[in-house]
């Protein structure tokens, strides 16, 4: 039951159930990257009059979070790139990292030093501050 509910409310657990039935019945789908995720684009490769251009999306498998859409998918969701990268033999550059979960707002967020919330003490002033402070 508690499953039911988050897909009929929840958006960032999945897909909702409304994403689920529009992409059933208006989508096609187009390939699956390496993580689990599912692209689509409107069926046959209809032009969505809202617009003007065909319509793609994604479905992510587990937390929606736009970082784990790879580059070579982004393209083709931002109509960088015609042809999906299914279609072709897309292969990552070198350069290219895996990807990193964000972790904005967790126990494992980057804390610089000096941060309320780190461990570490405050780096003593450069010299170069003044505190203002107010004249009677």
């Amino acid at each position: 039951m508690l499953d039911l509910l988050k897909q009929i409310f929840t958006w960032w657990n999945g897909a909702t159930i409304g994403t689920r039935f529009h992409t059933w019945k208006h989508g096609e789908f187009v390939g699956q990257d390496d993580q689990g995720n599912r692209y689509f684009q409107t069926k046959s490769g209809k032009i969505d009059p809202a617009l003007g251009i065909v319509r793609r999306w994604v479905l992510y498998k587990g937390d929606a979070e736009a970082s784990r859409v790879p580059g070579g998918w982004y393209g083709w969701l931002h109509h960088k790139l015609d042809v999906p990268p299914a279609n072709e033999n897309y292969k990552a550059h070198e350069w290219e990292l895996p990807h990193q979960a964000n972790l904005t707002g967790t126990s494992g967020a980057y804390r610089p030093k000096g941060s309320i919330l780190s461990n570490g003490h405050r780096p003593s002033a450069s010299g170069d501050y003044e505190a203002w402070s107010p004249k009677d």
